[in-house]
């Protein structure tokens, strides 16, 4: 009887989540002509995304999991979910890249190969590189095989602010896809969790947290471009446009560092971001730059929770706006964005880690 009841409680409870995301979504705000629906629920954490050639999408998580997803109905409705390992320390970053599933941990970087065939039976991943910093503050990385074919991972401070003589930390690192030739390609970056390519020219853009402990309203949060390999991006030296930091920017050069293409919100938590290359969303959106920002911790007032949108013209960013809101009800929220990804059919993803969720943003011609 015991048992019973309590498959019915258990039952009753996913059915309750299940009913407040849906009920949720209707509030959130869109553009004229898009529309949001829950793709999948009960992804714990989900973090970074990827899509495959085969329309399966990967997600990472905090918890040590990696899921791979598949519409097999084509009804933009997950039905089906392969969990590919359980084993990793914060395998928040994937990436799928020329048949082989790419994924992060704290301190190495690993591959599923040829995971499309193997799904049911992936095996233990091969490990690509082992030698990265095994510090959980800012421990969890996003990764991404750019168009040189490397693989992009950052590291990011172990502190709220500090400078280490490892030049690793707070930075940009690539690799070749078998691990070696480790490099350091950019620095100055405090914790970036997204980044993308501009499709017209190949500049790696990237969403940069601002540090904690300056107030509510500074320092910003920021979107950076990365034209070349050796730039620093100010930190800890440096914050936003013209914000020295109080501890460690005494007698300070500022024009030896990139400043932001743009600062976004203070706090906001900026992290998965992607150049719109679909084909779905109207014409204007072609090449803008959709932006996770995860909300908020210690601000006041709480600020993010949404996802933004940045206009390029002439490979400059020259205007910020909110895209999806709704996230944040008042001070509480009951989700929080995390990466953006395009799907096959030209909508946008975006994970959830905190309603354990990822939907579908699409858009419908009247």
């Amino acid at each position: 009887m015991i048992k019973k009841f309590l498959l019915i409680f258990i039952g009753l409870n996913l059915f309750y989540q299940l009913y407040s995301i849906t009920d949720r979504l209707k509030n959130i705000k869109l553009p004229d002509g898009f529309k949001i629906d829950l793709f999948i629920d009960n992804i714990e954490t989900a973090r970074g995304l990827t899509v495959s050639t085969d329309k399966t999408v990967y997600a990472g998580s905090k918890t040590g999991k990696v899921y791979a997803i598949k519409d097999l109905n084509g009804d933009f409705k997950a039905d089906k979910i392969y969990l590919i390992t359980d084993k990793l320390d914060m395998p928040v970053g994937v990436d799928y890249y020329n048949k082989d599933l790419y994924v992060s941990s704290v301190s190495k970087i690993v591959k599923f190969p040829d995971i499309e065939s193997n799904l049911s039976n992936p095996g233990s991943p091969l490990i690509i590189n082992d030698s990265l910093p095994s510090d959980r503050w800012h421990g969890w990385k996003f990764i991404k095989v750019g168009p040189d074919k490397k693989i992009y991972v950052p590291v990011g401070a172990p502190c709220n602010v500090c400078l280490k003589d490892d030049r690793r930390y707070a930075s940009i690192l690539r690799m070749n896809l078998d691990g070696s030739a480790l490099e350091l390609f950019a620095e100055g970056v405090r914790n970036t969790v997204g980044f993308d390519w501009n499709p017209i020219n190949n500049d790696l853009w990237f969403t940069d947290n601002g540090r904690d402990r300056m107030g509510d309203n500074i320092p910003p949060d920021e979107l950076n471009r990365a034209e070349t390999k050796g730039l620093h991006f100010g930190f800890p030296f440096f914050h936003g446009n013209n914000i020295i930091d109080p501890g460690f920017g005494k007698n300070l050069n500022i024009n030896k560092f990139k400043k932001p293409e743009i600062e976004l919100g203070p706090h906001v938590a900026a992290l998965g971001m992607r150049f719109y290359t679909g084909s779905m969303f109207p014409e204007k959106y072609k090449n803008k730059i959709f932006i996770a920002e995860h909300g908020s911790w210690n601000r006041s007032v709480p600020i993010g929770y949404r996802v933004t949108l940045v206009t390029i013209e002439k490979n400059r960013a020259v205007k910020y706006e909110v895209f999806a809101s709704g996230w944040l009800e008042g001070r509480e929220s009951w989700g929080r964005p995390v990466d953006v990804e395009i799907y096959h059919d030209g909508s946008l993803l975006v994970s959830d880690d905190k309603a354990n969720a990822i939907y579908r943003i699409y858009f419908e011609k009247k």
